[in-house]
């Protein structure tokens, strides 16, 4: 299990288990508009840097997420909300938010969500991302 600061949390992560689960895992699977935009920008490497980065480090495709939900609109700009679920140990203190980081926010915790990561190791937790995202589908933004 690695240490690590990311995002404003110190985070303990097993890199080996979260990348054998990733490895057999299936992209974000919803046939909804905002999730087919997610998943074109994220195919596409167009998420933040910072995001990417993290998610490179641990041999994880950003198309792989194991939650995503259009959260509101303004304009051609989309808020969305997009998880990833990591093997290894929350930090520690109280699940929250990091606060703003430039290009977003990010959450840590435990998502009771868990049909977007069925059989993933224990113990584990989620980071949660809040970031805005252009519409990038050749089709109405009603989603």
């Amino acid at each position: 299990m690695s240490r690590q600061e990311r995002f404003g949390f110190v985070l303990e992560i097993d890199g080996a288990a979260s990348r054998e689960w990733y490895a057999q895992a299936g992209e974000w699977d919803c046939g909804c508009g905002h999730c087919r935009n997610f998943l074109k920008l994220a195919r596409a490497r167009a998420l933040p840097a910072p995001v990417l980065e993290f998610l490179d480090g641990l041999s994880i495709p950003p198309e792989k997420s194991t939650y995503v939900c259009q959260m509101g609109r303004e304009g051609d700009r989309h808020f969305y909300q997009f998880n990833y679920r990591l093997a290894g140990r929350e930090p520690a203190g109280p699940e929250g938010d990091s606060g703003k980081q430039g290009w977003g926010s990010v959450w840590c915790g435990h998502d009771p969500y868990p049909y977007g990561a069925p059989g993933f190791p224990e113990p584990n937790f989620d980071l949660a991302f809040f970031v805005w995202l252009p519409w990038a589908l050749d089709e109405p933004q009603d989603g």
